[in-house]
């Protein structure tokens, strides 16, 4: 963890952005508060992700979210068939330290749900971006993705939050 802090903090004040290989293709910089951006996603103020490709839309919440809370311990899943909408919750994640609704970045109907949340709710603090994904959505209406910040504004976001509290 202090190394990861040391290469982070290093890394940021260098302004270098890190490549890495997941299984979204992206890439990701790393923010003052140690938390990892991936390029290529859309983010919402409640700290939520979605990646749109096709038809579909995966979603999640971020680094920086599971960061501030803590080791999850439980994730409320949503059904398969549920409509969101977007700025409103469809379940909520357990940690250690708090409770937090998650929040739909964008409006549709719920297509698939991470079922291996239920055994495994510390995916999300594992593999925030990959394998702790919550839901996937046929979106109602795409163009609700231009209302949500690209990797630099979330960046900004959420150093200006940090730097409130």
């Amino acid at each position: 963890m202090a190394l990861r802090m040391w290469a982070s903090s290093t890394a940021n004040a260098l302004r270098i952005s890190v490549a890495s290989k997941t299984n979204l293709s992206s890439s990701y910089s790393l923010s003052r508060c140690f938390s990892s951006v991936l390029d290529g996603l859309k983010y919402a103020t409640s700290h939520e992700w979605v990646k749109h490709e096709g038809s579909v839309a995966t979603v999640g919440i971020t680094d920086h979210a599971q960061d501030h809370l803590g080791e999850v311990v439980f994730v409320d899943l949503p059904e398969t068939g549920t409509s969101v909408t977007q700025g409103k919750g469809f379940g909520a994640v357990e940690s250690v330290k708090a409770t937090s609704d998650v929040n739909s970045p964008i409006s549709g109907e719920i297509v698939e749900v991470n079922s291996k949340l239920s055994e495994a709710p510390g995916l999300i603090n594992n593999s925030p971006f990959d394998e702790g994904w919550i839901i996937k959505v046929k979106p109602s209406n795409a163009s609700e993705l231009d209302s949500l910040m690209g990797p630099k504004e979330y960046t900004k976001f959420c150093e200006e939050e940090d730097a409130a509290h």
